[in-house]
C-alpha cells in the first residue's frame, strides 16, 4: 500500500537552471519532472509537491532543426474566424520566456493543478534574478546530457 503526502508534510526548494545554448524541448522536460515533484519519492499526482524552478539566461535557448522558423502556435480568440498563428521567431523577439513557458505548460496537467505548479517557474533574460537570497541548487545541463554516459 502507498502512502500519500499531507498537506502539512509539502517542503519545496529552489533550483537554478542556466538556459544557455539549451535545446527547449529538452529543457521543459526536466523542468516540467521538477515543478511536478516527480523527481522526489514522495510525488502525489493530486496534490502540488514540486520545487522552483529559476531559469536565467533565456535569450540563448535553442531548437533544433528548422522549427524555429517552421514551427507554429496556435491560440483563439473565442470570435468567430479568429484563430492566430505565430512561429517561435516571432514569439522570441517580442516575449522570450514565453517559448519555454508554453512547453512546460502543455507539459503539465490541465486544471487548477497545473495553473498553481505553472507559477512555480520563474524565468529572466540575463544572468541576474531576485532569487538569490532563496540559495537555489545549480543544474548542470551539460552533465545531465552528455552523451558520453553508459546506460544499460
Amino acid at each position: 500500500m502507498s502512502k500519500f503526502l499531507k498537506k502539512d508534510q509539502i517542503t519545496s526548494s529552489w533550483f537554478e537552471i542556466d538556459a544557455k545554448n539549451a535545446v527547449v524541448g529538452r529543457l521543459a522536460t526536466i523542468i516540467s519532472k521538477i515543478i511536478r515533484g516527480k523527481n522526489k519519492t514522495t510525488y502525489t499526482p493530486h496534490m502540488d509537491d514540486g520545487d522552483f524552478v529559476v531559469v536565467k539566461n533565456i535569450e540563448q535557448i535553442k531548437f533544433t532543426g528548422k522549427k524555429f522558423q517552421n514551427k507554429k502556435y496556435f491560440k483563439h480568440t473565442g470570435h468567430p474566424g479568429g484563430i492566430k498563428e505565430t512561429t517561435p521567431e516571432k514569439l522570441h523577439k517580442k516575449k522570450p520566456e514565453e517559448v519555454l513557458k508554453l512547453a512546460v505548460k502543455r507539459m503539465l496537467p490541465g486544471g487548477v493543478l497545473g495553473r498553481k505548479q505553472l507559477t512555480k517557474l520563474k524565468i529572466y533574460s540575463g544572468d541576474i534574478h531576485p532569487h538569490s537570497s532563496q540559495n537555489p541548487k545549480i543544474i548542470d545541463l551539460n552533465k545531465l546530457n552528455n552523451k558520453n554516459v553508459v546506460r544499460n
